[in-house]
């Protein structure tokens, strides 16, 4: 029997050798049928397309070339491979672990310079495609799924990174546009449109996707400013390319609209630039995106006003302003709903009349949505699209005038003013401002003497509302009697070479001179007689003109009455009306001791940021020092980040405590020095004033503002046992 067995295994030995020949030869077969195949696909492409086998003979000849002994090495090294002798599980398992973790190559600086050199001198296709791979792999480094089998190279320094970075995002454009026979700048939609139905687009469509897929991963990833600033800066000359990708399209939109908001520096106006170049490019496949957008971004951005930032509100008002200009049958569709909202909130506070729907309407927000339109419709006066959104505009600034008609939102009412004089002179549109401006004078706020001292000095562009202690304030009087003065000529001048001047500044020079009398402030009375003396004079210098006059008042050539006058600027109330703006932007100019750089350079559009993003561009070196740091994307940027957010807090914690630890000691020291009752009166007080009516200085203001509720009452209890304590000894 044990003779049998040996037999029955050899024959299972030899029938298994016989089958692993059969398969090997069976592969063998396959490959070189394959081979075969192969070949005489390649021929038929040289029958049927001989440019194209033409192409990839100069850029990519090792694509032909093709043979079988290539193809028997191949099954070669698979059958030894095969043919590997494993004993047990632990050489299984590792052989599965190589195989599923194939060797990667490492990234050299000499292999990036070869890449751009070969593609600098021959245009090498190889070198192209080898060069967006490793440009993938330098975007995804660090990711969590970084280990992924399909990236052939693996990048290991930074200073490869910041080559390749360079290289493609200052390149990549150029020779994307040379491949698809484009031109070297420029484009539209519809050279896009035209090309997607090409071989070229069919050829290297994922050559485009996969820079602007990578480039937009590496954006998302980054922290520097000025890196940032760089990528969208050379990106923007490849976003004619979006127009073939939707999905990417509205990413580029999100992230440069987020750039615009938040960033600093140059930031914002780069993003700004990549936006406008969207929207003139694409045209309506990104307009309706960018509109709401950038729309949003800004309201979320002028919540909050102070006068350091003010002038960069202004900035991101012209940018929206600016974007509009790109389509404006759309832009008033746009316009026309975010108007209507704002009616909407207003219409709300006026049935209402709760202090909810007032705080709606009297925030910075809705404010800065009223100068914002009030902006466009200045800009796009002579447009036929823009210029009937005037008049809804004008309704609503009014009613917010008018919706609380109390002294304490007198800088409310003023900036109101100022925006109805500003769509008047634009449209060439008589608005009644005069009588919101007379209203204020009469008010007994600005008719009696200040009797809360000097008081500090009011910068009515920065602030909505007052409190009552600076009402008070000779400052505040001034700024208010000064402010109402000056929008007043300004609104007499627009009308002042008109032919009915004399009529329509007769109620308002009765009430100037009825103020004149009443008012115990010497001053006031001064300035006011100043403006009755240059609108009478207007008066003399319109009625002299309109004696030789024989039309009538309705007839249309009224309207020439006075022109080549109102050319040079002749009349009295305009050349009166120009030295009180010089004496505003005097006023304003002690007040802003500081400003925001982009606000500063950026406010005002026109020829000078075309200039400046063509400098930007000529300089080759930017690139090189901006790439020239040890940051990477992934790991780094996200661990950066909650370390400075961390430090940062913790700094505000020990500022706060030791401002806190300091209010105690004062303060203790106050109450203890003083009587249980005086105490307790102090807290019934109003803000401002002492027991007997009179104000506060401001430093003792200050420091009851900055005492909180919780240091107050521990406070009082230490104060209370320290008096025991003292009784009972």
């Amino acid at each position: 029997m044990g003779a049998k067995g040996r037999v029955k295994s050899l024959d299972k030995e030899v029938n298994d050798e016989e089958e692993k020949e059969e398969t090997r030869s069976s592969t063998i077969s396959k490959s070189e049928s394959q081979a075969r195949e192969h070949k005489s696909q390649l021929e038929r492409l040289k029958e049927k397309d001989p440019e194209f086998y033409e192409f990839l003979k100069e850029h990519d000849e090792e694509l032909l070339q093709f043979s079988d002994e290539d193809n028997d090495d191949d099954v070669d090294t698979d059958v030894e491979d095969a043919d590997v002798p494993v004993d047990n599980e632990i050489g299984r398992h590792g052989l599965a672990e190589k195989e599923d973790k194939p060797s990667r190559t490492v990234i050299t600086t000499a292999m990036v310079d070869s890449w751009c050199n070969s593609i600098r001198e021959k245009g090498n296709f190889s070198a192209i495609r080898s060069l967006m791979r490793a440009f993938k792999t330098a975007c995804h480094y660090g990711d969590d799924g970084g280990d992924d089998s399909s990236t052939k190279f693996s990048i290991m320094s930074s200073s490869v990174f910041n080559k390749i970075m360079l290289f493609v995002l200052s390149e990549m454009d150029a020779i994307l546009r040379k491949l698809l026979k484009l031109p070297s700048s420029g484009g539209k939609k519809e050279t896009i449109m035209d090309l997607i139905s090409t071989k070229q687009w069919k050829n290297y469509n994922h050559l485009v996707k996969s820079y602007l897929g990578n480039a937009l991963h590496v954006l998302n990833q980054m922290t520097d400013t000025e890196m940032i600033s760089f990528t969208l800066r050379r990106l923007k000359y490849s976003s004619i390319f979006l127009a073939a990708f939707p999905s990417l399209m509205r990413k580029y939109t999100k992230v440069a609209l987020h750039f615009w908001g938040t960033g600093g520096g140059a930031l914002p106006v780069v993003s700004f630039l990549f936006l406008r170049d969207l929207c003139i490019r694409l045209g309506s496949d990104c307009l309706d995106e960018c509109f709401k957008g950038i729309y949003k971004a800004y309201v979320l951005n002028c919540q909050f006003i102070n006068a350091v930032k003010l002038q960069h509100i202004q900035f991101l008002g012209n940018c929206v302003i600016e974007l509009l200009g790109a389509d404006l049958p759309t832009a008033y569709q746009h316009a026309f709903v975010f108007i209507r909202q704002l009616a909407t909130i207003l219409r709300e506070a006026l049935h209402t009349k709760t202090k909810e729907a007032f705080r709606k309407v009297y925030e910075w927000k809705f404010i800065n949505c009223l100068e914002l339109w009030t902006g466009a419709i200045c800009a796009y006066s002579s447009e036929a699209d823009f210029k009937p959104l005037a008049y809804p505009l004008t309704q609503i600034i009014s009613g917010v005038a008018r919706l609380v008609p109390t002294a304490r939102y007198f800088p409310l009412r003023l900036r109101c003013v100022k925006m109805l004089n500003r769509i008047a002179a634009s449209t060439n549109t008589f608005i009644p401002v005069s009588m919101l401006l007379l209203d204020m004078l009469e008010m007994k706020e600005l008719n009696s003497p200040p009797t809360g001292g000097v008081g500090k000095a009011v910068d009515l562009r920065a602030i909505l509302k007052v409190n009552k202690p600076t009402l008070k304030t000779r400052a505040f009087q001034e700024a208010c009697v000064f402010s109402v003065v000056e929008e007043l000529a300004e609104h007499l001048a627009q009308w002042s070479y008109s032919v009915a001047f004399f009529e329509l500044s007769f109620i308002p020079l009765v009430r100037l001179r009825s103020f004149c009398k009443s008012t115990k402030v010497e001053r006031f009375r001064k300035e006011t007689r100043q403006l009755i003396r240059q609108i009478e004079a207007n008066s003399e210098f319109t009625n002299e003109r309109r004696k030789s006059v024989s039309f009538l008042p309705n007839d249309p050539a009224a309207i020439s009455f006075l022109e080549d006058e109102k050319k040079l600027g002749a009349s009295p109330l305009s050349q009166y009306g120009l030295t009180l703006r010089q004496r505003a932007q005097q006023r304003s100019d002690l007040l802003m001791e500081s400003s925001v750089r982009v606000g500063e350079h950026s406010s005002v559009f026109g020829n000078k940021i075309p200039k400046i993003d063509e400098e930007a561009d000529a300089r080759n070196e930017e690139g090189a020092t901006i790439f020239n740091s040890s940051w990477l994307p992934g790991i780094d940027s996200k661990t950066e980040k909650p370390k400075e957010m961390k430090e940062k807090k913790k700094k505000r914690k020990k500022e706060e405590h030791n401002r806190v630890a300091v209010e105690e000691d004062v303060v203790e020291e106050l109450v203890l020095s003083s009587d249980e009752d005086e105490s307790e009166s102090d807290d019934i007080q109003s803000d401002g004033e002492d027991d007997s009516g009179k104000p506060v200085p401001p430093k003792k203001q200050s420091m009851k503002q900055k005492l909180p509720t919780n240091v107050s009452k521990k406070v009082k209890s230490s104060a209370k046992k320290f008096k025991k304590r003292k009784r009972s000894n």
